[in-house]
């Protein structure tokens, strides 16, 4: 290839990923096929199921035509391959070509197919119509999730192609091409897994991801996963009927405060330890009673009379729980990405420490 096609090949590329799996910037912009499509689509919160086998149905033609769209570019960004005239094209560049038209072509008849009989041969269709009564249609399902998804008590989250959404008697997925529907009265859910990731492009902080595995004891119902952040678990627990077990003894951080201990217990961790004279002996926490004091806070940060931080003379008296506790109970709820670069007092002395002055006794 020549440097123009490489260019644009990498270019339509990057285009076409952000197209598939928009990231904020892309969504702000308007750049998505639900805004793109907004007129034909409707409104999600007039008629939840109608928007999204439109949704689905526009997304699946839309992706299908970026084949297409790349080879129209390449015929301007490499005209020596000659590719706008077909009988002049190499032989590869005929097969994609070939491929390039047919993947839309299909998913159009597919959509025709779909759309026939006000929708009723859509995937989401029959999907409702294993929960309808045997004297009702999909139609009916679709209405009860109509409904409920205009109330304000409704648990959702996640971004717009992996949210979940809870009602007071559905479990909802919506992905990019379609949608899993539970109701909550048949279902069982485990926690599957746990993800922690340190650094979030919204946060400094570290973030837990918990994997929940819904399955249904109706037969016809495939079970499916879901997945959220470990803060929101306790709000979905309210809005769930049936209990959640947890197979895997994931610990589950409910709270900022949790995630934000296990982070300091690890930096500190990794930090200058205080070997404790062998004539002294320590005692228990004064914060829990339960624990020995096992931390003593030392200038480790900077020179003595540099900073902000202290020189502390307290003899060892807290643990490293309660004095994680203690560090995070006076931080700015509001900026949790300041928490880890930020100084406290010492909650016996007052004088200011930070982080990499915490350290363990040996």
């Amino acid at each position: 290839m020549e440097s123009p096609a490489v260019t644009f090949t990498l270019a339509y590329l990057v285009f076409a990923v952000c197209f598939v799996f928009p990231p904020d910037e892309v969504r702000s912009a308007g750049l998505t096929v639900q805004s793109l499509l907004a007129a034909w689509l409707g409104s999600e919160d007039a008629a939840f199921v109608q928007y999204h086998l439109r949704r689905s149905t526009g997304t699946m033609l839309a992706h299908s035509l970026l084949p297409l769209g790349y080879y129209l570019g390449m015929c301007f960004a490499a005209p020596e391959k000659h590719l706008c005239f077909f009988y002049l094209a190499s032989k590869g560049w005929k097969t994609f070509f070939f491929f390039a038209v047919l993947f839309p072509a299909v998913t159009s008849a597919l959509a025709y197919y779909w759309s026939r009989k006000g929708w009723n041969n859509h995937p989401l269709a029959r999907t409702l119509a294993v929960h309808a009564l045997p004297q009702s249609g999909w139609r009916a399902v679709a209405s009860s999730i109509n409904t409920e998804f205009r109330r304000i008590d409704k648990f959702a989250t996640g971004t717009p192609g992996a949210r979940v959404i809870v009602t007071d008697t559905w479990v909802i997925k919506v992905t990019t091409y379609c949608l899993h529907v539970a109701q909550q009265r048949d279902i069982h859910l485990t926690v599957t897994d746990s993800r922690q990731h340190e650094l979030t492009p919204d946060s400094n902080m570290p973030v837990q991801f918990l994997t929940i595995r819904v399955a249904s004891i109706n037969p016809y119902v495939k079970a499916f996963d879901i997945r959220l952040n470990s803060t929101e678990y306790g709000e979905l627990r309210e809005k769930l009927r049936a209990p959640i077990s947890n197979a895997a003894n994931v610990v589950i951080h409910q709270s900022l405060s949790d995630l934000f201990l296990e982070t300091f217990t690890s930096l500190v961790e990794i930090n200058q330890t205080y070997p404790v004279p062998s004539t002294q002996e320590l005692e228990p926490c004064i914060g829990c009673m339960q624990t020995i004091a096992n931390i003593k806070l030392i200038k480790n940060c900077q020179e003595p009379n540099e900073g902000e931080c202290q020189e502390c003379c307290c003899r060892p008296m807290w643990c490293l729980t309660c004095m994680g506790k203690w560090f995070a109970s006076r931080q700015d709820q509001q900026h949790p990405e300041t928490w880890l670069s930020s100084q406290v007092p010492c909650p016996t002395c007052r004088a200011k420490f930070c982080i990499l002055d915490v350290c363990i006794i040996r």
